[in-house]
C-alpha cells in the first residue's frame, strides 16, 4: 500500500549511514563543488604569491592557507549533508544566534583591517566574518517561520521573518556592507515568492528596497562613491574596476598564458573579490565559461530536486540556499565585468578566504542535506491525488 501510494522507497531502515547517504546524495553537485574549490586552488597558485611577497611570505603561503580552509569546508559539508532535515534546523537556528549576536557586536570588538568597512573580527592567527555564516542560517530560520505560518495555528512567521531580515541589513547597512543586505533581503524574497507571496505585495517590497537604496546614497559616503563610480560613462584605469576590466579584456578566448597574466600585480583582491578577473586574463572565456557553468548547474538542480519536495520547510530553505548561493556568484562576476556596482563579495568556493570558504561548506551541506533522496512521493502526487478526487485513497 505504501508503495502505490508513495512510489518505491530508496532508503532502507537499518541502513549504514555511509552506504545510505552515498546513495541519496546529489553527487553531480557534489563533484561540481570540488571542481570549484579546485579551480580556485588553481587560480590561487597565479594570483596569491604577488600578495605575499608584498607581505612577507613564502609564495604560496595563502594557498597553504587556502588548501587548510577547503579541507575545513569539505569536512563541514559531509557532515552537514549526512544530517536530517531537523538537524539542519536546528543547527541553524543555533547558528543564526550566534552569528547574529557576534554581528551585533562587531562595532565594538570588530576591525576593518584597513578596509574602511567594520566586517571581521581579528583572532590573531586569522579573521572571522560573521555575516558569511548568518546568511545560510538565516534562510535556514525564515524558512521554518514561513512553513509554521502556513499550519493551522501557527505563528505570523512571514511578518517575523521580514522583521528579522530588515534588523539583519539595517545591521549590515551600518558596517557599511549593502552588498550582504541585499543578499539576505533577496533571500527572503525567494522564500516569501516560493511561500506563495501576492505578486502585488512583492512589488510593493521591491519598491520599498528601492526607497531604501536611494536613502543609502544620500545617507552614506561609502555606498554613493561605489554608485557614482558605477554610472560613470569611463572607467579610471587606476581602479580596481579598472584593472579588471582591461584583464578580462586581455584574456580574450583562450587567455594569455598560465602565469603570464599582469593583473594579479595591482589589484589588491585579485586573489578574493576579483579573482574572476584573474582567470579571464590568464585562461580566457574557456574557463570563465566553465566556471558559470559550475554554478549554474548547482544551482538548477537543486531546485529541480526541490520541485518534487513535499515538506514545505524543506522546499523553502532549499530554495533560499540554492538561489543565494547562485547570486552571490552572479553579483561577484557581475561586479568584475561592471555589469553591478562594487559589492565586496567572494565567489563561493572560489575566492580566497576562511569565513568564505567554511560558510558555503556549511550552506552546500544544508543544501545537499534538504535535496537528498527520501522515502516519500514528490508534490506532483499529491496534486494528482487532489485531481482524482476523495476516492483515489480508496482505490488505492
Amino acid at each position: 500500500m505504501t508503495e502505490m501510494v508513495f512510489g518505491t522507497q530508496p532508503v532502507r531502515a537499518g541502513d549504514p549511514i555511509l552506504p545510505r547517504w552515498w546513495r541519496t546524495i546529489d553527487r553531480w553537485t557534489l563533484l561540481c563543488v570540488l571542481a570549484l574549490f579546485g579551480i580556485g586552488m588553481l587560480l590561487g597558485l597565479a594570483a596569491s604569491p604577488p600578495l605575499a611577497e608584498k607581505n612577507g611570505f613564502q609564495p604560496f603561503h595563502y594557498v597553504q592557507r587556502q588548501a587548510v580552509f577547503g579541507a575545513m569546508a569539505f569536512v563541514v559539508m559531509l557532515l552537514v549533508s549526512m544530517m536530517s532535515p531537523r538537524q539542519v534546523r536546528r543547527i541553524g537556528v543555533l547558528g543564526f544566534v550566534l552569528a547574529f549576536v557576534a554581528l551585533v557586536f562587531l562595532p565594538v570588538f570588530g576591525t576593518d583591517f584597513g578596509k574602511g568597512a567594520v566586517r571581521w573580527y581579528s583572532l590573531g592567527f586569522g579573521s572571522f566574518q560573521p555575516s558569511e555564516f548568518l546568511k545560510p542560517c538565516f534562510v535556514i530560520l525564515a524558512a521554518w517561520l514561513m512553513a509554521a505560518s502556513q499550519e493551522i495555528g501557527g505563528p505570523p512567521g512571514k511578518a517575523w521573518s521580514l522583521i528579522l531580515a530588515a534588523v539583519i541589513a539595517l545591521f549590515l547597512a551600518l558596517q557599511p556592507d549593502f552588498g550582504q543586505a541585499a543578499l539576505v533581503l533577496f533571500s527572503w524574497g525567494v522564500i516569501y515568492f516560493v511561500a506563495g507571496a501576492p505578486f502585488l505585495l512583492l512589488t510593493l517590497l521591491a519598491g520599498l528596497a528601492v526607497a531604501g537604496g536611494m536613502l543609502a546614497y544620500n545617507s552614506s559616503e561609502h555606498f554613493a562613491r561605489r554608485i557614482d563610480g558605477f554610472l560613470s560613462p569611463e572607467v579610471d584605469p587606476r581602479t580596481q574596476l579598472g584593472y579588471a576590466t582591461n584583464a578580462i579584456q586581455e584574456g580574450g578566448f583562450f587567455g594569455v598564458g598560465v602565469g603570464e597574466g599582469t593583473v594579479k600585480w595591482s589589484l589588491p583582491d585579485a586573489h578574493t573579490d576579483f579573482i574572476i578577473a584573474v582567470a579571464a586574463e590568464e585562461y580566457g572565456l574557456v574557463l570563465v565559461l566553465a566556471i558559470i557553468g559550475l554554478y549554474a548547474l548547482i544551482t538548477s538542480r537543486a531546485l529541480f530536486r526541490l520541485m518534487r519536495e513535499r515538506d514545505p520547510f524543506i522546499r523553502l530553505a532549499g530554495a533560499g540556499l540554492a538561489c543565494a548561493f547562485g547570486v552571490q556568484a552572479l553579483i561577484n562576476m557581475g561586479v568584475a565585468v561592471r555589469l553591478l556596482p562594487a559589492k565586496g563579495m567572494t565567489l563561493p568556493f572560489v575566492s580566497y578566504g576562511g569565513s568564505s570558504v567554511i560558510a558555503s561548506g556549511l550552506a552546500l551541506g544544508m543544501l545537499l542535506a534538504l535535496t537528498r533522496t527520501r522515502p516519500q512521493g514528490g508534490i506532483e502526487d499529491i496534486l494528482l491525488k487532489q485531481r482524482s478526487g476523495p476516492w483515489h485513497g480508496r482505490d488505492s
